[in-house]
């Protein structure tokens, strides 16, 4: 499978996937580290992608995202895009409000 298909298959199989650099438990860096830590404090499970394991990832998601910088928060197929933006969503209620939609209707 091409890596892009890979991607695809990712992105379309988990409601909520995050592609960091490390792993939430781990982040390796200081963007990955906030935005696992806002989408932790919404408190549901979500998938991730070490992207310093997988180059060919890294290396390919910013084209199949059209988005240059990692960590990258996708809900539901679509790209929710980077650290300001999801610390944002946390911080106005924003983000919670739009995984407990992802989460309920997935139940």
């Amino acid at each position: 499978m091409d890596v892009i298909d890979t991607i695809r298959e990712q992105v379309e199989n988990n409601p909520i996937i995050l592609y960091m650099k490390g792993s939430p438990n781990q982040p390796q860096c200081g963007f990955s580290a906030q935005t696992v830590q806002a989408l932790m404090a919404c408190g549901e499970r979500f998938a991730y992608v070490d992207v310093l394991s997988n180059p060919e990832i890294r290396a390919n998601l910013p084209k199949f995202a059209n988005w240059p910088t990692f960590p990258q928060l996708w809900i539901n197929g679509e790209l929710i895009g980077g650290c300001d933006i999801v610390t944002e969503m946390h911080q106005n209620g924003e983000l919670k409000q739009l995984i407990n939609e992802v989460v309920g209707s997935a139940e």
